[in-house]
């Protein structure tokens, strides 16, 4: 009976259907005509609109957000028979934040502070191709990942360059474009791929979404994985070969000492038997 009750109070005329999702009574009746949206639930001569209606109109509002047009997204929803919701869930596991952290505003004086350089304007430049930063207007940047600059500031305060810092993190960023379309292949052609070939059944919506939901942060704890163990081996091979030349430099020399050593005994030991004589 609670339930009957809940489902009566979310219900909505189109007047606040409108309210509800920002759109005109007008786009709402648009869409409905153009079959982009249910039917309303008739009583006593008035429509009511559920949470299924207010799902697909956030739906259909973002999808044109990302450019797409209401053919498009009629199409869309005609091939994928899925429920809007489901869709939305998609969408929303594609489009959520790749991490917890918080992007974080500094100014143009404050990024100057923290990274001195003869060439502010040409390493600015370089850091927001690398989308280390975002402009946002031209005295203040925005940085999606701010711990990206704290580690360059450390690396910084080492004595590297940050010229040769960003050069790295172009390298690092061309590598892991590469290594992330490794893994988005692999997931489109062993679970989207099979997905789209039973025709997108909106049972398993659900669960896809929740596999794109878990593939950032797998896919990252692999990669970390995997880099920690080639770099303990490269930092052993380098600086492995640099103690060996080191010790056998010290060993060559103290072999040098040894020897000018017994050559000196020698002499001294020579000039007492001359004496002797």
């Amino acid at each position: 009976m609670a339930r009957a009750h809940d489902a009566q109070d979310q219900l909505l005329t189109i007047e606040g259907l409108a309210a509800r999702t920002g759109m005109t009574v007008r786009n709402i009746r648009s869409h409905r005509t153009a079959g982009l949206l249910p039917a309303p639930i008739v009583r006593e001569r008035v429509g009511y609109y559920g949470p299924e209606h207010v799902a697909r109109l956030q739906l259909i509002r973002e999808l044109q957000d990302e450019g797409f047009n209401l053919r498009g997204i009629k199409r869309l929803i005609e091939r994928q028979r899925l429920v809007s919701s489901e869709l939305l869930n998609i969408k929303q596991a594609l489009d959520a934040p790749a991490g917890e952290e918080r992007p974080q505003l500094f100014s143009r004086e404050e990024l100057q502070r923290r990274f001195p350089t003869e060439q502010p304007r040409r390493v600015l430049a370089q850091a927001l191709s690398l989308g280390l930063l975002h402009e946002v207007d031209d005295e203040h940047f925005e940085a999606p990942t701010p711990s990206l600059l704290d580690i360059a500031e450390q690396v910084v305060a080492a004595g590297v360059p940050i010229e040769d810092v960003l050069a790295v993190v172009g390298k690092v960023v061309d590598h892991s474009r590469a290594t992330g379309r490794v893994f988005v292949e692999l997931f489109l052609r062993d679970v989207w791929g099979p997905f789209a070939a039973r025709g997108y059944p909106e049972a398993e919506a659900e669960g896809i979404a929740q596999a794109i939901e878990r593939l950032r942060p797998q896919s990252s704890r692999a990669v970390l994985a995997i880099y920690e163990l080639v770099m303990a081996r490269e930092i052993d091979r380098a600086f492995g070969r640099e103690l060996e030349r080191v010790a056998g430099g010290r060993g060559a020399r103290r072999g040098r000492g040894r020897a000018a050593g017994t050559r000196g005994r020698d002499r001294r030991a020579a000039r007492a038997r001359k004496d002797g004589e």
